[in-house]
C-alpha cells in the first residue's frame, strides 16, 4: 500500500471510532428518553441514521486521509486538518449533549457551532485538495438536515 492509501485508512478509522464512541450517548437515551419527544413529521426513521452516519464518517476519513497525503509539514495542510479535528470534536459533542445530557437545547449550540466549523474545514480542504472539498458537501448537507430536526425537536418538547 502507498502513503496515500494508509493515510485515508487511519482518518477512515479515526472518523468511524469516533462516530462508533458517539453510538454510547445514542445508545442510552435512544429507546427510552428520544421515543418520548414529540417530533416533526420530517423525522426519518431511527434505522436510517446509523448507515447514513457510516457513510459520511467514510467520506469524512477519506477527504481527511487525502488532505492529510498532501505533508503535514504545509500550513495549509496543518490548517485544514486542525479544522477537521475542532469539528469532529464537535461532532462527537453533539451526540453527547443531546442523547447523553438529554438536552436538546444545549445541542442546538453545539449543531451550529459544528455547522459552521464544517463550512470552514471544507474551504481549507478546498485550499489543499477540491476532491477532498467535495466529499464532504453531503456531512453539510446531512448536518443543515440535523440542525433543523434539533431545532425543530427542541421547539416541540
Amino acid at each position: 500500500m502507498n502513503k496515500k492509501t494508509i493515510k485515508i485508512l487511519i482518518a477512515v478509522t479515526l472518523c468511524l471510532f469516533v462516530g462508533f464512541l458517539s453510538g454510547f450517548a445514542t445508545q442510552s437515551s435512544i429507546s427510552d428518553w428520544y421515543v418520548t419527544l414529540n417530533k416533526p413529521s420530517f423525522n426519518p426513521p431511527n434505522w436510517i441514521f446509523a448507515p447514513v452516519w457510516s457513510v459520511l464518517y467514510i467520506l469524512m476519513g477519506v477527504a481527511a486521509g487525502i488532505v492529510w497525503s498532501k505533508g503535514f509539514y504545509h500550513k495549509w495542510v496543518k490548517t485544514a486538518l486542525y479544522h477537521f479535528i475542532f469539528q469532529l470534536i464537535f461532532n462527537a459533542a453533539w451526540s453527547i449533549v443531546f442523547f447523553g445530557m438529554r438536552r436538546p437545547d444545549y445541542a442546538l449550540v453545539v449543531i451550529i457551532i459544528l455547522w459552521v466549523l464544517i463550512i470552514l474545514t471544507i474551504k481549507w480542504f478546498r485550499v489543499v485538495n477540491k476532491t477532498a472539498a467535495l466529499l464532504l458537501i453531503p456531512y453539510l448537507l446531512w448536518v443543515s438536515f440535523a440542525s433543523i430536526l434539533n431545532y425543530s425537536i427542541w421547539q416541540l418538547n
